[in-house]
């Protein structure tokens, strides 16, 4: 592997290029990204590599739709095509059309867990990292909210808001994973734990969490918790980062099933192959583009 990664270390730097890489990713592509962080840790980055000419989105289909439509100017390649979240295909363009025209004064606010196509079709995008930021930032006691339906519960829990799924049950199959049974097993077993889940999850999960956070505000809880052992609640793929921040601290996670097959679609391989060729490259069509791009822009000028 080491051959490997100095050969994409080689083309990265040849072709001017930038790797990006989720949380969720495999930990040798972790290791070789230049940031690792969620989608809007991601997508603001991609943004701000202004002499890149080349990124190399090492996620899923939706985060490196974001980041051509953020960065119409760059190559965007996803290293592998198979890599599509089951969550953004469950929300359709005419199913969110239905919704407005049975809740026609409810902003749609759509998660980036959603395909271009649906994003065109929204007033503002948001993140499990800023969901809470802003729907409080809207005018409306109503709002429309897909495609999750486990993220919608939490911030109408949060903000009091009235939230109205869309798809109504659009959920994650690996947060779906998680029961509020392994945690009271590993609570025996490590009783000063500390239990950090992500809104994705059940409401029952969320019950029994000692902190309810994106992937980013789970890795800035733990270093500024005085805690030794964490048991997290996420895709097994964030413990490398959390392990490699944080050496003196434990981390078990709460289900060990809990591994989207998607997310680990990306191999050291595959991430060579699309440097080289620079082939599966994202494009978004213009019209789609210029309406998603501006739902992402207003969600970035929310301040959390």
């Amino acid at each position: 592997m080491t051959d490997l990664t100095n050969k994409i270390q080689d083309l990265k730097k040849e072709k001017n290029a930038v790797i990006l890489a989720h949380n969720y990713q495999r930990g040798e592509i972790q290791d070789i990204a230049d940031y690792v962080g969620d989608s809007i840790e991601l997508s603001r980055k991609a943004m701000q590599e202004k002499d890149a000419k080349v990124i190399v989105f090492c996620a899923v289909d939706f985060m490196a739709q974001s980041a051509a439509i953020l960065n119409p100017e760059k190559k965007v390649l996803l290293p592998t095509l198979g890599a599509r979240c089951p969550m953004a295909q469950m929300l359709t363009v005419d199913e969110i059309k239905r919704a407005k025209a049975k809740y026609p004064k409810a902003p749609v606010v759509l998660y980036v867990n959603t395909l271009a196509e649906a994003k065109a079709e929204s007033d503002v995008c948001c993140t499990s990292a800023n969901a809470l930021e802003v729907i409080r930032s809207l005018d409306s006691d109503t709002v429309l909210f897909g495609p999750d339906r486990n993220l919608g519960e939490y911030v109408a829990e949060e903000t009091g808001k009235t939230v109205i799924p869309i798809p109504e049950w659009g959920f994650c199959p690996t947060h779906l994973l998680f029961q509020p049974e392994d945690i009271v097993v590993l609570k025996q077993k490590y009783p000063n734990a500390e239990v950090l889940v992500h809104p994705e999850c059940s409401g029952d999960m969320r019950k029994v969490a000692d902190f309810i956070g994106s992937t980013s505000k789970i890795c800035r809880y733990v270093k500024e918790s005085d805690a030794k052992q964490f048991v997290v609640g996420t895709e097994d793929g964030i413990l490398h980062r959390l392990r490699k921040e944080n050496p003196e601290q434990e981390f078990y996670i709460a289900y060990d099933g809990s591994v989207c097959p998607n997310m680990k679609l990306t191999t050291l391989e595959r991430l060579y192959a699309s440097l080289k060729e620079e082939k599966h490259v994202v494009e978004v069509p213009q019209n789609v583009a210029s309406k998603a791009r501006e739902s992402l822009e207003r969600m970035f000028q929310v301040k959390c």
